[in-house]
């Protein structure tokens, strides 16, 4: 009888461990009794706003960024409203605790701090022929996915499961910057092994420990992977790859874009902030831009790519090589009539007016190349994209001193401005692609659109600079500030489906009127009541 008794009351310590529907003592005192959570938390009541400034003062007493970002992992573990709430009020103070540089570390060091909560999913070889089953385990309404394999994480290469980390911080960005609600987000890892000696050798590695697999069983999994996350979620589900390596990631963009509503955010999310602010992102990048040419001066895309160059570790790539370079380069290995085994030599050669560096290979741009780009132009454009912070190219302070306040920069993680001897103070821009990724995945959402192209991408691009005042430009910012983003992500959302509706991809009708008014109101926004 006493169970019968208790057969109506809420669960409130069921409600309390359910992050999404948690708000903690930002809960109405009148709304605890229903929810059965009063004497679960203190009987004081804190407005959201009072709340996230609390957790605000906590964390700046944490003493390294990666304290930092454990802290908030702990706080979106219990209470998501909060956890965004934090991120949309100081997303300029939290982006580099969130995502990089603060990620990789945290990327690292996975294993060793995973405290067991359910964050992320995690799909292994052992789990072939399971995955559908295994994605009924997810019971919220999913719209967008990141995947990784852990191949290729940010600079640092293969991390295996330690990778999640991205993932989840991608889809983080995805909420507080674009809206995506957290109910509808998963990050996941596909686990096909590591070929990292040192995840292979911690006893405390939480992946799969044996060397990675490739070949078909690999390419049946990702396959799996894709059928099972459509006919769990939709034909619409998005599904962004991530941080996959280069020996997979161009290949799968290419079987799966034409299959589902996909991209790769490392080789098209990068290429469109590099359009609108002047490796494998490297070839992305340099296809985007030349589409950008065929669609801005009318040239064919082969007279296009003829403008654009590529130096890798062997140097500059050139029709001579052919024979021994990767599918994506071949398009821009070039007739030339001069040796450019190095950096240096192609730039001292073709005296190019933009620099763009996705290598991971740190002071790349050294004080030669800088000089060299200044000598040979009036204003040279110098964008060290490779994350993390350690892996940049050149930091901002190098670029502008070496370059006497000539170089429009940018660069992957963020640099803090910089003054000159003379007085002159520049403020860098942050080539994030936290600027792209957020606004397509609202934009695809809203239209319930099937697919995304090249031409969302430059279309994105051309949102994202068109947001960037006369002001910022003078100071050297090539993108808009931060704080603004979530109106940056809905111009582009509200682009990227006006091209669904228009392109016939879209599946949401009728069309909305205005789509802008549509994608903002679409936008989760903690601090609605």
């Amino acid at each position: 009888m006493d169970n019968d008794k208790n057969v109506d009351k809420p669960c409130g310590i069921r409600h309390a461990k359910n992050p999404i529907h948690f708000h903690g003592v930002s809960t109405p005192i009148e709304e605890r009794t229903a929810l059965g959570i009063r004497g679960l938390i203190p009987s004081a009541y804190l407005p959201l706003e009072v709340d996230v400034e609390r957790c605000m003062a906590r964390l700046r007493e944490k003493c390294s960024a990666l304290e930092k970002y454990i802290y908030l992992r702990n706080i979106q573990d219990t209470n998501e409203q909060l956890y965004y709430a934090m991120l949309v009020r100081h997303i300029t103070e939290l982006m580099p605790i969130v995502y990089t540089p603060t990620v990789g570390e945290a990327c690292q060091r996975f294993s060793h701090t995973y405290k067991g909560t359910l964050r992320g999913f995690y799909i292994s070889l052992e789990d072939k022929g399971m995955i559908r089953q295994l994605l009924d385990n997810w019971s919220e309404d999913v719209t967008t996915i990141v995947v990784t394999d852990g191949e290729r994480i940010l600079g640092l290469g293969d991390l295996g499961v330690n990778g999640i980390g991205i993932p989840i911080g991608k889809m983080s960005l995805y909420t507080a910057c674009g809206g995506i609600k957290p109910s509808h987000q998963l990050p996941v890892i596909i686990d096909v092994g590591t070929n990292n000696e040192e995840n292979l050798s911690d006893p405390y590695y939480l992946g799969l420990r044996q060397r990675r697999v490739r070949g078909p069983v690999y390419d049946e999994l990702i396959q799996e992977f894709f059928e099972a996350a459509q006919d769990k979620f939709g034909k619409n589900v998005l599904i962004q790859f991530e941080d996959f390596g280069n020996i997979n990631a161009f290949r799968l963009l290419e079987e799966f874009k034409g299959k589902a509503c996909t991209f790769n955010d490392d080789i098209q999310g990068t290429a469109a902030v590099a359009l609108a602010g002047a490796g494998e992102a490297g070839a992305g990048i340099a296809d985007l831009i030349a589409y950008a040419i065929t669609k801005e001066d009318g040239s064919n895309i082969e007279d296009a790519r003829k403008k654009i160059f590529m130096v890798d570790s062997k140097g500059l790539i050139t029709s001579a090589r052919k024979a021994n370079l990767r599918h994506h380069k071949v398009k821009y290995a070039h007739d030339v009539n001069f040796n450019c085994p190095s950096l240096i030599s192609a730039i001292e050669y073709l005296k190019p007016s933009v620099l763009i560096g996705v290598s991971a290979v740190p002071k790349a741009f050294d004080k030669e190349v800088c000089e060299m780009m200044a000598a040979n132009n009036s204003r040279p454009v110098i964008f060290a994209l490779s994350n993390p912070t350690l892996k940049a190219e050149c930091t901002a302070e190098e670029a502008y001193t070496w370059t006497d306040g000539q170089a429009i920069f940018c660069s992957g993680s963020p640099f803090g401005e910089v003054t000159l001897k003379d007085g002159r103070t520049f403020k860098p821009g942050q080539g994030n692609n936290v600027y792209i990724f957020p606004g397509i995945g609202l934009g695809t959402h809203v239209s319930g659109s099937t697919a995304i192209t090249d031409h969302d991408m430059y279309l994105a691009a051309q949102a994202l600079a068109s947001k960037v005042t006369e002001e910022e430009l003078m100071v050297g910012s090539v993108y808009p500030p931060l704080h603004i983003i979530r109106e940056v992500s809905a111009e582009i959302a509200a682009t990227i489906a006006e091209n669904a509706y228009v392109t016939g991809v879209a599946t949401k009708y009728p069309k909305p009127n205005d789509l802008l008014s549509t994608c903002k109101s679409a936008m989760y926004d903690p601090f609605d009541k």
